[in-house]
């Protein structure tokens, strides 16, 4: 390939009384070679090698997502259990959520939140009250 550059890394050991050079050699994209990737979730552009998407789609079921949307489907896979798929597609949903009307229409993305914690808040209430109810059986 021409124009490829190369980093190298130099690490320098001694092994008895010789010294060890390692080094090695990465390669590092030119500018041609680098596009602008858009996340299929938030919509955020960032300039990516070829190699770095196919890693990406690779990951998320053949979806282009930013690091910031990696990382929050990493924090959801957490809280489900580990199951990609699921975070993924919980995440997206979110996003398309936010996209649809948390951009146009800020306070009714936040009354759409309060609506949920107070779904959730009903439910726990719920539940303990059916828990204290088999109790006193």
């Amino acid at each position: 390939m021409a124009g490829v550059y190369q980093s190298t890394v130099s690490d320098v050991t001694l092994e008895g009384n010789t010294e060890v050079v390692v080094e090695e050699r990465h390669e590092i994209p030119t500018a041609s070679e680098v596009e602008n990737a858009k996340c299929e979730c938030c919509g955020m552009c960032e300039e990516c090698s070829q190699e770095y998407i196919g890693r990406v789609r690779d990951m998320f079921s053949g979806n282009m997502i930013c690091g910031l949307c990696a990382e929050a489907v990493h924090v959801e896979m957490e809280k489900n259990g580990g199951k990609r798929e699921k975070a993924l597609e919980e995440h997206m949903s979110d996003c398309v959520k936010f996209n649809w009307l948390g951009r146009s229409y800020p306070a009714l993305y936040r009354a759409e939140d309060v609506k949920e914690i107070l779904k959730k808040s009903l439910r726990c209430r719920a539940m303990s009250t059916t828990s204290k109810d088999s109790k006193d059986i």
